[in-house]
């Protein structure tokens, strides 16, 4: 189970509204790549990296430059942050 946790959806509706004042198709497109990508933690939640200093994983999305700040509690996948890679993390 995936669990978005209120920050990350913050965080989402915040990309999906600063990209669709420019190109709203992109801004639909960017949010479903960041959903699909999550979704793929069910089959494979440990496919995000640990970093030193940072709790959780990261999930990195090149394709939209994104990173999803995550964790994973009693086989439940808790959607921390979703951030650009160019913002200040954490």
């Amino acid at each position: 189970m995936i669990l978005w946790e209120k920050r990350s959806l913050d965080d989402r509706a915040a990309i999906f509204e600063f990209l669709y004042e420019f190109n709203p198709t992109v801004a639909e497109k960017t949010d479903l790549i960041i959903e699909s990508k999550v979704e793929n933690l069910l089959q494979q939640p440990l496919m995000g990296v640990e970093r030193q200093g940072i709790p959780g994983r990261l999930l990195i999305i090149p394709e939209v430059s994104m990173i999803v700040s995550y964790c994973i509690i009693d086989d439940v996948i808790h959607i921390l942050r979703v951030l650009h890679q160019k913002q200040r993390f954490p």
